[in-house]
């Protein structure tokens, strides 16, 4: 593993997952019912680790995909060189945002914190906003008409049924 890639852990998803995360229970940590943790005879705990699991297999699997075939990284200091259009990247335009989601949506269900329910769902506005200013002006700018045409035909953040095949 590269530094890059451990910069890439501990400062992306390092932050939104975890740091930001304890940040959060630190500070509720007084009130009552600010934390009430899930147990494996809970339908939320197993719901939870699904999540879990998923996201992390998901997170996984694209970061792989931007090493092997978009030769970079998702972080914006090291941007993959091509567009990546494999994998999850076929049925919905964000999946790596999608496994945060999922991880966040974990955290709050595990831990019983609405608290993170919330900041998922600040994250998710935000991440919106960043999209439409910032990041999807610069991959049009970056890979011009075929992302384009890859926008028109995948959605932002509700998965295709079908994957999309670029060629077709």
């Amino acid at each position: 593993m590269t530094l890059q890639w451990v910069k890439h852990i501990l400062i992306l998803p390092g932050t939104i997952v975890v740091y930001i995360p304890g940040a959060i229970l630190w500070l509720v940590a007084d009130r009552p019912g600010a934390i009430a943790p899930a147990g494996p005879g809970q339908g939320r705990f197993w719901i939870g680790i699904a999540l879990a699991t998923t996201g992390l297999v998901l997170s996984t699997g694209c970061a792989k995909l931007f090493v092997k075939v978009g030769r970079g990284t998702p972080a914006p200091w090291a941007p993959p060189a091509r567009l990546v259009v494999r994998g999850p990247y076929r049925h919905v335009r964000n999946p790596m945002i999608t496994s945060v989601l999922l991880l966040l949506g974990a955290e709050s269900l595990l831990l019983g914190s609405w608290h993170l329910a919330a900041w998922m769902a600040v994250f998710f506005l935000l991440k919106t906003l960043y999209f439409l200013r910032f990041e999807e002006p610069g991959l049009e700018k970056r890979f011009g008409d075929s992302y384009r045409l890859y926008k028109a035909n995948v959605p932002r953040w509700i998965p295709r049924l079908r994957p999309w095949d670029p060629g077709g």
